[in-house]
């Protein structure tokens, strides 16, 4: 249980974990540099780059961290980092986590730390992220899911099922717990040696909410808090991404079981996998009436289905303005739907017949 009085947040450091980022480190580094709030530093952990990641971000201001031996991806160069650091920083100062694909809006860190210093209670502060333009047809189709998450997370009022590794910020207090609950059985161990995040799963951050929320903490992603953030640009990076988020947080249900926290979560597999179930029905009532009767014959059942969906498509992109909805209404999403839920078909698969996870 979370105990403790208000405190004021006193200082932010800014952890940004980087593979091979020379093209986009310096927007990452920029996004920070113009915080009404600027981070007191600003560090970029250069995860077994062979790139310029670590020149570029040194020439931009920014301290550089490069990881030794490190295996365990994003989460290892973490661990490590956070091993270096937290010793130095007091309990009330707070870590800000951001990706190397990421640039912060302005206002994002005051709001996060005024969050943090009105609730002990609120383990991690998140963002909405909107996807940045590109020119390829599968980057529109994910800024179009993006608005729409950011819609969801808006009306609920911030409240979100998991803290993005985009950017969040964390209190040093709160990150010494999760470490200390990995040792002493409150959480699962991950690597057993006490890191923050867990190394031995596909999605840390859907992990990290899980040992917050079991902690008794909360998390949140308010509105003031937002971000750009990168698009996959091809089909097949698209369909390794979702996999490794999919798998990721099915394996995360798994690892913790049941409990007071999981089992919104796991209720949200059963729905998405009904859903799988009826879209393989709606469009096997479209094969059936084509290859029977010759042409489209479609129940009622099914026309107040796709009138819904319609709808739902109309109205959850109204963000992105009246260019974006009124497109929207065609069903030529469509497929983005089916393509996603072929990925977590896909997962479900991958996690029962215990394949060979790929980050």
């Amino acid at each position: 249980m979370v105990t403790g009085s208000v405190s004021t947040v006193r200082q932010v450091v800014a952890l940004i974990p980087a593979h091979n980022e020379a093209e986009t480190i310096a927007e990452a580094i920029r996004g920070l540099q113009v915080q009404d709030v600027r981070p007191g530093r600003i560090v970029v952990v250069a995860d077994n780059c062979t790139d310029d990641t670590a020149r570029v971000a040194r020439e931009n201001g920014a301290e550089v961290l490069e990881t030794v031996g490190n295996t365990a991806k994003k989460a290892g160069a973490l661990n490590q980092a956070l091993a270096a650091l937290l010793p130095a920083l007091d309990d009330a100062a707070a870590v800000l986590v951001q990706d190397a694909d990421s640039a912060l809006d302005q206002g994002f860190v005051s709001a996060a730390v005024r969050h943090l210093s009105q609730d002990p209670r609120l383990g991690a502060v998140g963002g909405t992220f909107r996807g940045r333009e590109d020119h390829t047809f599968v980057g529109h189709l994910q800024r179009n899911e993006y608005a729409r998450y950011a819609r969801d997370v808006r009306r609920l009022g911030g409240k979100c099922l998991v803290v993005t590794g985009t950017a969040a910020v964390l209190r040093v207090r709160t990150l010494r717990e999760v470490s200390r609950a990995r040792l002493d059985g409150r959480i699962p161990p991950g690597d057993g040696r006490g890191g923050v995040y867990d190394t031995t799963v596909l999605t840390e951050d859907n992990e990290l909410t899980f040992a917050l929320k079991h902690l008794g903490y909360t998390v949140l992603s308010p509105k003031e808090c937002t971000l750009s953030t990168e698009v996959m640009p091809t089909w097949r990076a698209l369909w390794n991404q979702r996999l490794r988020w999919k798998r990721g947080a099915l394996e995360n249900c798994a690892q913790y079981g049941l409990t007071r926290v999981t089992w919104r979560y796991w209720g949200r597999q059963l729905f998405t996998a009904l859903g799988i179930l009826v879209t393989a029905l709606y469009l096997g009532s479209i094969v059936w009436s084509l290859a029977v009767y010759g042409e489209l014959n479609i129940r009622p059942f099914w026309l107040a289905v796709t009138a819904i969906f319609v709808a739902e498509r109309v109205v959850t992109v109204k963000d992105r303005g009246l260019l974006h909805m009124l497109p929207a209404a065609t069903m030529y999403e469509l497929g983005y739907d089916i393509f996603l839920q072929a990925v977590h078909a896909k997962a479900y698969a991958d996690a029962v017949l215990h394949r060979e996870r790929r980050w």
